[in-house]
C-alpha cells in the first residue's frame, strides 16, 4: 500500500502509512513528479557529487533540500557544513604561504579536502538520503539536475582562477620582498 500523502510504500496489509501516520493508502504508486514545490535533489546523489565537487556542493544541495522539507533546523546545521566547506576552501589556497613548499602543501591540503570530506559525509551527509528514504521511499518530487551541475562547474573553474591568482601574486609578493 502506498500513502496518498506522502507516498511511502507501506505493507500490504497496513492501515496507516508508518512514515506519516495518514490513513488514506492506496494500492498503486503515486506517479513519480518532478520538480514544483517540495521538489527535491536526490540527497545520496548530491553526497555522491561531493566526491567531485566538495562537500561545498552537496552541502549546499542538501541545505535547500531540508528547506524544501520544512526542516529548519536541519538547515540550519548543513548551512553551517556549507560556510565551513568554504573556509576549508579557501582556507587552502593560503597554505602554501604558510608551507613554502609547493608539495608538501599539496600533500596537506589533499589530506584535508579528503579528511573534511568523510566528517561531512559521515556526521551529515547520509543523513539526509536516510530521512527522505524512510519518509518517501523513491517517491518524492524531484529537482532537475542541469542547473545544479551547471554551476556546479562554473563554482570550480572560478575557484581555480582565483587560486591561480592567488599563486601568482604571492610569487609576486615573494619575489619583492626577498
Amino acid at each position: 500500500m502506498f500513502c496518498k500523502k506522502c507516498g511511502a510504500s507501506n505493507r500490504p496489509d497496513a492501515l496507516y502509512c508508518h512514515a506519516c501516520g495518514n490513513l488514506d493508502l492506496t494500492p498503486e504508486p503515486p506517479a513519480r513528479r518532478t520538480g514544483g514545490p517540495g521538489a527535491i535533489w536526490n540527497p545520496n546523489a548530491a553526497a555522491n557529487w561531493s566526491l567531485v565537487f566538495t562537500p561545498a556542493f552537496g552541502s549546499y544541495l542538501q541545505m535547500r533540500n531540508w528547506d524544501a522539507l520544512q526542516e529548519p533546523a536541519k538547515a540550519r546545521a548543513a548551512r553551517g557544513w556549507f560556510v565551513a566547506s568554504l573556509c576549508v576552501l579557501f582556507g587552502n589556497l593560503f597554505i602554501g604561504m604558510l608551507l613554502g613548499d609547493a608539495a608538501k602543501a599539496d600533500s596537506v591540503t589533499r589530506l584535508m579536502l579528503f579528511v573534511f570530506l568523510l566528517a561531512w559525509y559521515f556526521a551529515s551527509g547520509r543523513a539526509q538520503g536516510k530521512y527522505v528514504k524512510a519518509k518517501f521511499g523513491k517517491n518524492y518530487a524531484r529537482r532537475p539536475w542541469g542547473r545544479a551541475l551547471l554551476f556546479a562547474v562554473v563554482g570550480v573553474v572560478a575557484y581555480f582562477v582565483i587560486a591561480i591568482a592567488v599563486g601568482i601574486l604571492v610569487g609576486l609578493a615573494t619575489k619583492l620582498f626577498h
